[in-house]
């Protein structure tokens, strides 16, 4: 795919949507943290019904810590891994209270040192708590990089890396959100929705369908 059928892929996608947003719940990084941990292996959906009973009772890493392992299992109990979820959200919290004064840190680094939290999970934090133009590539948007041809690859790190040369700058903080509801509403797994897609002239995805 060439400079210019991605150019005008983003901007299609930003006239439609100018202020993409995530479908998770949140209302400050602690509670983003929080919701993307859970999210793993988990819908957004999912995750919200759980969080949204969960935060008014508990936001803070000091809260969350006090309610408890066992406690914090039975408000998330509905999704997927409670249990190493759970464990791993206690653990975190425990060190933003100890080592970042109850703060999410601002920093991969730092991020990625926290339990539960990987490279994808740390980049989505930086990107939508933060503004920070990194991609976190989750399954959406490794199917819709790779169908599409905007940036095929065989992994998640080498799409990732692929996005942050090939999306042009001015739409790099935003590409995240579109990518993910792209492949969340419209080019969607078992089969794409190509018939009604904004961007169906621009794709080079060979097999495409009339939906």
């Amino acid at each position: 795919m060439n400079r210019e059928k991605r150019y005008e892929i983003f901007s299609r996608w930003r006239e439609e949507n100018p202020n993409p947003v995530t479908e998770l719940h949140y209302s400050s990084p602690f509670e983003l943290l929080i919701a993307v941990i859970l999210s793993a292996q988990a819908t957004d959906k999912g995750v919200n019904r759980a969080t949204d009973k969960l935060f008014p009772l508990a936001n803070t890493p000091q809260a969350i810590f006090e309610l408890g392992e066992e406690e914090l299992k039975q408000h998330i109990k509905s999704i997927g891994l409670f249990n190493t979820k759970a464990a791993n959200i206690i653990k975190t919290c425990a060190l933003l209270v100890n080592q970042h004064q109850g703060e999410v840190p601002e920093n991969r680094e730092a991020l990625e040192a926290l339990p539960g939290v990987g490279r994808k999970t740390a980049n989505v934090v930086l990107n939508t708590a933060f503004g920070h133009p990194v991609m976190a590539v989750d399954t959406h948007i490794f199917r819709v990089s790779n169908r599409t041809k905007i940036a095929p690859g065989k992994n998640v790190l080498t799409v990732e890396e692929k996005l942050m040369k090939v999306i042009p700058k001015e739409f790099l903080v935003d590409a995240h959100h579109w990518l993910i509801l792209h492949g969340r509403y419209s080019c969607i797994a078992r089969k794409p929705r190509c018939g009604s897609c904004l961007i169906e002239d621009l794709c080079e995805y060979n097999e495409k369908t009339e939906i």
